[in-house]
């Protein structure tokens, strides 16, 4: 059987709103009234493998968002943190940081790229901090990340918020993984 030019169009705009289908279901609008997907016995028999890589992807994918808004990656933003109180060796920076979600060794393009932008300066390649520009960005960055942790927050007393914290640290435990988080 052969496939016209057509019917190939036809199979590729299907799959085309497929896609967009998928998409708006994993994307609901954040104002929508929320309802749970199941009720509590239900939820008991949840994966929580696959919970905890949803909460984290959508987390991540609108913090990354937000910081998008000011001209930052996540990793860049981690990076400027480490020196808003002052220059902090460069490796110390990347030691620290390059564990966080498996950034690894693409951390070192990240400060190339804010030295590059003037966002951080140099004391010979042993130090790094911000400059004026870098300062500035810091601020609006702040601000950004205040928004985003106050709407990741919403509606999410404190006292279920650390009990997560817990419940997440303790699974990582008990499954012999590794985090750390200063």
């Amino acid at each position: 059987m052969t496939t016209t030019q057509h019917d190939q169009d036809q199979n590729q705009n299907q799959n085309q709103n497929q896609d967009q289908h998928q998409d708006q279901d994993q994307h609901q609008d954040p104002n929508q009234e929320f309802h749970y997907t199941h009720n509590d016995a239900g939820l008991l028999n949840q994966p929580i493998g696959y919970w905890s890589w949803a909460a984290n992807k959508a987390v991540i994918d609108y913090i990354r968002a937000g910081l998008t808004e000011v001209g930052l990656t996540q990793p860049q933003w981690w990076v400027i943190n480490q020196v808003r109180d002052g220059a902090r060796p460069r490796e110390d920076v990347f030691t620290m940081l390059r564990g966080y979600l498996d950034v690894g060794d693409a951390l070192r393009s990240d400060i190339d790229e804010l030295i590059e932008r003037g966002v951080l300066a140099t004391a010979g390649e042993e130090s790094i901090s911000l400059t004026d520009t870098g300062h500035e960005l810091l601020e609006r960055a702040t601000a950004r990340q205040r928004k985003s942790l106050a709407r990741i927050h919403e509606g999410v007393p404190d006292a279920d918020f650390l009990t997560t914290m817990k419940v997440l640290q303790r699974m990582i435990h008990n499954t012999g993984g590794k985090a750390w988080h200063h």
